[in-house]
């Protein structure tokens, strides 16, 4: 029974840190957006890593 407990627990973990990612997916890609229009290459490549940190992270967790 507490294993199950603990798996339960874990699931609902994770759910958590992929809401998480997605709505930090979503602010990077603003982030990347505002330094393209202001032609600021320095945040873009900025956001572009991070975005592809976020990507590494969601496929290991298999939620894209």
């Amino acid at each position: 029974m507490k294993q199950m407990i603990q798996i339960i627990r874990k699931a609902d973990v994770e759910k958590e840190y992929i809401h998480v990612l997605k709505l930090e997916l979503d602010y990077e890609l603003a982030s990347l957006f505002d330094a393209m229009q202001n032609k600021n290459e320095r945040e873009m490549e900025n956001s572009k890593k991070r975005l592809q940190e976020i990507h590494v992270e969601l496929e290991a967790l298999h939620a894209l």
